[in-house]
């Protein structure tokens, strides 16, 4: 639906244009939302495409079409939240399946594979991919799926992409990456190997912090069918005002991660000069571990940096009160800077020694860079770390 049009122009033209073709009856640029929940159909069973909106809805469409076309894959499948991406896949492997994750993994994963998918016959194990040969000790011969992220939340972590998806595939099991701090803009994982990419559109993609969104990429036909399958007997669709502003928030998603990136970077550098500041994670710093892996694999390094402080939990509450420009929230991706702490926010549903051998503690500091004014940042940190101790 539009996306072949575009398939060989740069990323900024396919965000504006792919699946977004003016309206043909009254010639309206941005396409009207779809908001109807059924459609005309000429005879019984014969209809343009659409027959009920859970089904297939052209505002929905439209944003798979555009997502697709970004992750330089050729089937987008839309669902109400990236939970929910979550839950439907699973629902593809079946009772009796074994699922192999990387340990350091969204809470909201990791809660769901550990409360949800075992009452469903679900087995899965947890494992630090930082060298991707250790996967192959770990898969078992009912391994049906291999999730990572890449890089990881919070610890920003990063998996070998290519080189997992290939000990995947030998396997013959299915690579799920989830691109959500990266984007499509940063990192294509399909082109990687992968077979399914998921973002939580809720974050870069729609960018705005007013949508509650996620999506499912693939190349492949048989994997799309059992998508679309779920997805309409699961139920969990977005609504069509959620997809049309998400395709709007699509349409600066280059210029806006360029600008976090910008951001972020500076932000890194000056967090690693500071003295109560003990360590900064950030694949674009030279310092991080596998900055290299990130040079090759990634275009870019993202909007997202974490950081230990010194003192207690005590400190970071006191550096959190002082800042006046970035928000103290949970969530990511959004143009406003927002911070949080991970061992007690977004990560608690992880035991105290999960989050202990995964490095997640008091002390760590989780930022999203935002597009504001980068000076501006700055000094608000600065300030804040200066009234902490």
């Amino acid at each position: 639906m539009g996306a072949s049009h575009y398939e060989n122009n740069g990323f900024g033209t396919r965000a504006i244009h792919a699946g977004q073709e003016p309206d043909p009856t009254t010639g309206a640029v941005i396409p009207p939302i779809s908001l109807s929940t059924t459609f005309k159909q000429s005879a019984a069973g014969m209809h343009n495409g659409y027959d009920y909106s859970r089904s297939g809805n052209p505002s929905r469409v439209n944003f798979e079409t555009a997502v697709a076309s970004l992750e330089k894959g050729t089937h987008g499948v839309a669902f109400s939240s990236g939970s929910a991406v979550t839950a439907t896949i699973l629902s593809m492997v079946g009772a009796g399946s074994h699922v192999l994750s990387v340990n350091d993994v969204y809470g909201g994963t990791y809660r769901y594979f550990t409360k949800v998918a075992p009452v469903n016959g679900i087995e899965t194990s947890f494992l630090d991919l930082k060298e991707a040969s250790a996967i192959k000790a770990a898969l078992k011969p009912n391994t049906k799926l291999v999730w990572i992220e890449s890089p990881t939340n919070p610890t920003l972590r990063l998996a070998d992409i290519q080189a997992i998806a290939q000990y995947t595939h030998a396997h013959g099991a299915l690579l799920v990456v989830d691109n959500t701090f990266m984007s499509p803009y940063f990192q294509n994982p399909l082109l990687l190997g992968a077979d399914i990419v998921v973002h939580s559109v809720t974050k870069y993609i729609n960018g705005h912090s007013d949508v509650v969104m996620g999506v499912a990429v693939t190349n492949s036909d048989e994997i799309h069918q059992k998508l679309t399958f779920l997805q309409n007997s699961l139920g969990a669709v977005p609504s069509a005002f959620d997809c049309y502003l998400a395709r709007r928030g699509i349409m600066t998603l280059e210029v806006r991660m360029q600008r976090h990136e910008q951001n972020a970077l500076a932000v890194a550098r000056f967090l690693q000069n500071h003295p109560k500041v003990t360590e900064v994670i950030y694949p674009g710093l030279e310092s991080h571990p596998q900055h290299e892996l990130a040079k090759t694999q990634q275009k870019g390094f993202g909007g997202m940096v974490s950081f230990r402080v010194e003192g207690t939990l005590d400190n970071v509450n006191k550096m959190l009160g002082g800042l006046h420009i970035i928000t103290l929230a949970e969530s990511l991706g959004g143009v406003e800077s927002l911070i949080e702490v991970p061992a007690i926010m977004t990560h608690a549903s992880l035991s105290p020694e999960q989050r202990a051998s995964l490095g997640i503690t008091d002390t760590l500091i989780r930022v999203s860079i935002g597009i504001e004014n980068q000076d501006d940042l700055i000094q608000d940190i600065d300030n804040a770390l200066n009234t902490a101790y």
